[in-house]
C-alpha cells in the first residue's frame, strides 16, 4: 500500500499544493514554519481522519478561509483508492472513500495502517494516563472493529453516568435502578476492552522489548506495565463499591477509563530515571513495534512517518533506524528535515528508491 499523490486545499499553511510520490521513500526538507510537518499530517489525517498535532478540528484551517480539503490517492492491493477529507467550518468533517462519504469514522479506521514517528511522542511519557490509553486504543482500534466499537460505547455510558451522578446531586435525589443500568452496560463493554488491552499486551511487549534491544544495543532491560482496576475485580462489583466516592465527586471514578500503562527501565519509571537518549529509543522502540503489529494484524505494510527524526537522535542511533528502513519489511516512508543534504546522503546508503521536495 503507498500514497501516490496528495492535494492540499486551504490546510494549515497551503493554500493550494499537490505532492506525487514516491511508492519508497519521501523526503521533504526545509526550514522551520514551511509546513514539513504539515504535509506528513495531512497524510495522517487521511489515515486516522483527525490531525495528529491538533485536536481542534478548524484550527487546521487556513486562516481567513472557512474550508479545508485533503484529497489522496492511495494504491492498495492493487487498486486505486480515493480518500477525501474536508471540513468547512460550522459544520462536520466528512470523510469519503471513492466517492462515497462515511456514515461512521470508525469505519474508516485501519483501512489505511500508518505509524508516525515524532518529537511529540514525547507527551507519551511526560503527560497523563489519557495519551497512554489513546496510544494502546490507536494500535488495537487498527485491526479490531469490535474494540472500537466498545470503546466509543463504554466513554459514552461513563458519560451519561457522568451526567446522572451530577443530576442526583443537583436534585438532593437518587434513583439506584437507572444507575443500575448504566453499571451493568460499563460491565459489559470494559470487560470487552479490558480483555482486549491485556491480550494484546501480551503479544506486544515482546516486540517491543526485541525492537528496543536492536535500537540501544541490548544495554538495559525495559517494560510495559499494564494498570486497571479490573486487576482487582469486575466492573460492576467496583461501581457499586465506590457509589458513594462517586455520589460526592459527581463522576465515575473506577473503571478502564482510569487504565494506565507504566513505562519501565530497568523497574523504574522511564519519566523519571531515563536519559534522554533511554527515553528517544524508548519511544523509536514502541511506535516500530507498533508497526510490526498492525503490519502483522492487518496483512497490509503500513505507511511510516518519520518527522523531524534526524534532529532529535545522535548519529549511532540515526544510523540504527536507516539500518531498519533498509530491511524488506518497510514499505513507503515519508521524512522531515532541515538539512537537505544530510537527509539526501543518509538515504542514498539504503540503496532504495527516494524523492526529495524542497518546502
Amino acid at each position: 500500500m503507498f500514497l501516490k499523490k496528495i492535494s492540499l486545499i486551504n490546510y494549515k499553511n497551503f493554500s493550494s499544493e499537490t505532492f506525487e510520490f514516491n511508492p519508497k521513500i519521501n523526503c521533504l526538507t526545509g526550514n522551520n514554519g514551511v509546513g514539513k510537518t504539515n504535509v506528513l499530517d495531512a497524510v495522517y489525517h487521511l489515515s486516522f481522519g483527525k490531525s495528529y498535532f491538533n485536536p481542534v478540528a478548524t484550527q487546521n484551517i487556513k486562516h481567513n478561509e472557512n474550508f479545508f480539503v485533503i484529497d489522496g490517492d492511495f494504491e492498495k492491493n492493487e487498486r486505486n483508492e480515493k480518500i477525501i477529507c474536508s471540513l468547512k467550518k460550522g459544520q462536520k468533517k466528512v470523510i469519503k472513500r471513492n466517492g462515497k462519504a462515511y456514515e461512521k469514522f470508525s469505519d474508516h479506521i485501519g483501512f489505511l495502517p500508518l505509524v508516525i514517528i515524532s518529537p511529540a511522542d514525547r507527551d507519551l511519557i511526560i503527560e497523563g494516563s489519557e495519551t497512554r490509553r489513546k496510544f494502546i486504543d490507536s494500535v488495537i482500534s487498527q485491526s479490531d472493529k469490535v474494540y472500537l466499537k466498545n470503546l466509543i460505547n463504554y466513554n459514552k455510558t461513563v458519560s451519561q453516568r457522568n451526567s446522572l451522578l451530577k443530576y442526583f446531586a443537583l436534585n438532593n435525589t437518587f434513583d439506584p435502578e437507572t444507575l443500575s443500568i448504566y453499571n451493568e452496560q460499563l460491565n459489559d463493554f470494559g470487560y470487552y476492552v479490558f480483555k482486549a488491552r491485556k491480550d494484546f499486551l501480551e503479544l506486544f511487549i515482546p516486540i517491543f522489548k526485541k525492537r528496543y534491544e536492536s535500537i540501544s544495543g541490548g544495554k538495559e532491560n525495559v517494560d510495559l506495565v499494564y494498570e486497571s482496576h479490573l486487576f482487582e475485580n469486575d466492573l460492576k462489583t467496583l461501581l457499586e463499591q465506590n457509589i458513594n466516592k462517586d455520589k460526592a465527586l459527581q463522576y465515575t471514578s473506577v473503571g478502564i477509563h482510569k487504565d494506565d500503562l507504566n513505562f519501565e527501565i530497568e523497574n523504574y519509571p522511564v519519566k523519571k530515571f531515563g536519559s534522554q537518549g533511554q527515553q528517544k529509543s524508548f519511544l523509536i522502540a514502541l511506535k516500530l513495534a507498533q508497526f510490526d503489529f498492525i503490519k502483522e494484524q492487518a496483512g497490509v505494510t503500513p505507511i511510516l512517518l518519520l518527522d523531524d527524526i534526524f534532529d532529535k537522535l545522535d548519529e549511532s542511533r540515526v544510523a540504527q533506524i536507516i539500518k531498519l528502513v533498509n530491511e524488506e519489511g518497510f514499505g513507503q516512508i515519508f521524512i522531515s528535515d532541515t538539512h537537505a543534504g544530510r537527509t539526501e546522503s543518509v538515504i542514498k546508503e539504503t540503496g532504495l528508491s527516494f524523492k526529495m521536495f524542497q518546502l
